[in-house]
């Protein structure tokens, strides 16, 4: 994969209506809410389905995930990233751009932004 400069000048942040969780650990946990009209007809009927579903993070993604924040881009994470775990994240930016690419594409969990 070749990274390139714009690569690393992308800077994410998390949408306002996203919620999510972090525990002590600083382990994230997002909250997807289970809203569809065939969700809320079988709550009707009284059968369990849960308001949320959730999705946590390893300790990587969670430590990732709180690093967006609107400013800091996707070299300023890798290098905190890397500060943080040492060789446990290498290779470095191939795995933080594919992991950033799949909560933004897939799972609309961030957004890029204007900021670069």
């Amino acid at each position: 994969m070749d990274i390139n400069e714009e690569d690393l000048n992308m800077v994410f942040k998390i949408p306002d209506n996203l919620e999510y969780e972090v525990d002590k650990d600083g382990i994230v946990t997002v909250l997807e809410k289970q809203d569809h009209k065939i969700q809320k007809f079988f709550r009707k009927l009284r059968f369990k389905i849960p308001q949320y579903k959730k999705i946590t993070m390893d300790e990587f993604g969670s430590y990732v995930f709180l690093q967006i924040d609107g400013s800091k881009t996707v070299e300023d994470i890798g290098k905190n990233l890397e500060k943080k775990y040492g060789d446990k994240v290498q290779p470095l930016y191939e795995r933080l751009l594919i992991f950033l690419n799949y909560i933004e594409t897939n799972c609309h969990y961030i957004e890029k932004t204007d900021l670069q």
